[in-house]
């Protein structure tokens, strides 16, 4: 059998046969670039339309004399479409492919977000914003299925670091744009402006992204998706990475709904364009998230999560002071932390899944907005009743969740090597 037909070459002189060139992307190949620069507009549409009311909440309290936890659900309901259709649309790119169903919920999301402006009661917004977040589910679970079928092994988590760090930005300059706009036009104007951007960014990902190479096309029988869920549901790291993902959200939603209503109160007292500004600390986040895989060639996968971890709750401590430039450095914290965890667990969901990749992701990205959603309301809620420092205790007792989980980890691991050790 010649070298052509077993996929492989041999070296002249040996008999050894050497496996045939990885065909995926990497670095500096071709196509890496376009492919990469595609899912970070798609990352930065999907923040910008999910979050984009959560600058804005004051306003939108004030307009339907509504307390910050019902305003908050505009921002819940959208995170929470999103978990409740992930695993379905996942299932759905792995019949009709990872493009087609970006694109397809890209349109409708977007859609959407032109028609949010024009919602004449909360009751209204609210159903928009989770029809949007339903929509948008088709977004990160395929972006992160789609890369890891296309990039190297060596590139994975650079490039879904990418594809985080879009996020970072979309969810930085949605913010940013809607403050300094509702200051002048008011909310609704404002998250007309978000939905024009992001038609932008989905026209231009819809052009750059590369038509598949690797997409192998699954099943849609209900069976086989049952079957998939539960062999991922029964691997206990896929699980400790879901609920990891889940904690560090529960964090992130719980501070950025409520800081706005923070920081328009005494002793602070800023207008909202300024507060609209405080969220260029997103950028934090996309260095965090985009240097990742540094972070866990040095420090390895738990030691990335407990830099994560420490640095979130160090964020979430300083921002108790009085005062201003110490609460946004707080912030910082917050961010780099949050984004570096979420960048570590969600491409180890993609090298740990052996098959099912897009339900694999899926489930995390399901986990990780049902702590969006959950921190959204239940930050909102012990702001309500305690003020900061409850919304900062909430978040708390989250990484302490993932703190216990990563060492509860660590452990599980250790046990496992002894055990094999044993066995040879």
């Amino acid at each position: 059998m010649s070298p052509a037909s077993t996929g492989a070459s041999t070296v002249v002189g040996a008999d050894v046969p050497v496996p045939a060139a990885d065909s995926r992307v990497s670095p500096g190949g071709p196509g890496y670039r376009r492919m990469s620069f595609a899912l970070f507009l798609a990352g930065v549409a999907t923040f910008a339309l999910l979050y984009s009311t959560q600058a804005l909440l004051p306003l939108i309290s004030g307009e339907f004399g509504v307390a910050a936890s019902d305003a908050s659900w505009t921002v819940a309901a959208a995170t929470g479409g999103l978990a409740l259709f992930v695993l379905p649309m996942s299932a759905l790119s792995e019949r009709f492919g990872r493009r087609a169903v970006m694109t397809g919920s890209l349109a409708v999301a977007v859609t959407l977000g032109l028609l949010v402006p024009f919602a004449p009661s909360l009751g209204v917004l609210i159903a928009l914003r989770a029809l949007q977040g339903a929509a948008l589910a088709g977004l990160p679970a395929s972006a992160t299925a789609y890369l890891a079928e296309e990039v190297s092994p060596k590139a994975l988590i650079t490039a879904i670091g990418l594809f985080v760090a879009g996020n970072s930005v979309g969810g930085m300059s949605g913010r940013v744009i809607t403050g300094w706009v509702a200051q002048e036009w008011g909310w609704r104007v404002a998250v007309g402006v978000i939905g024009v951007i992001a038609v932008a960014c989905a026209v231009a990902f819809r052009l750059l992204l590369p038509a598949p190479k690797h997409f192998k096309a699954g099943s849609l029988r209900p069976r086989v998706l049952a079957r998939t869920v539960r062999d991922h549901l029964s691997n206990p790291l896929l699980c400790r990475l879901y609920a990891i993902g889940a904690l560090f959200m529960t964090v992130f939603g719980g501070v950025y709904t409520v800081i706005g209503y923070r920081l328009t109160e005494a002793p602070f007292s800023l207008p909202q364009g300024i507060i609209g500004s405080i969220f260029l600390v997103y950028l934090v986040g996309t260095v965090s998230a985009s240097t990742a895989g540094r972070l866990v060639g040095r420090l390895g996968r738990r030691g990335a999560l407990y830099a994560g971890g420490g640095t979130t709750a160090a964020g979430l401590l300083l921002s108790l002071a009085g005062s201003l430039p110490l609460v946004l450095l707080g912030l910082v914290l917050i961010t780099a932390g949050f984004f570096a965890g979420h960048a570590v667990a969600s491409s180890a969901v993609s090298k740990t899944a052996t098959h099912g990749r897009a339900q694999a992701s899926a489930l995390y990205q399901s986990a990780y907005y049902i702590g969006s959603s959950a921190g959204s309301t239940v930050g909102a809620i012990a702001f309500h009743a305690s003020g900061w420092a409850g919304t900062v205790g909430v978040g708390l007792l989250a990484v302490l969740g993932v703190v216990t989980i990563t060492v509860f980890g660590t452990r599980a691991a250790r046990l496992q090597r002894r055990q094999l050790a044993t066995a040879a």
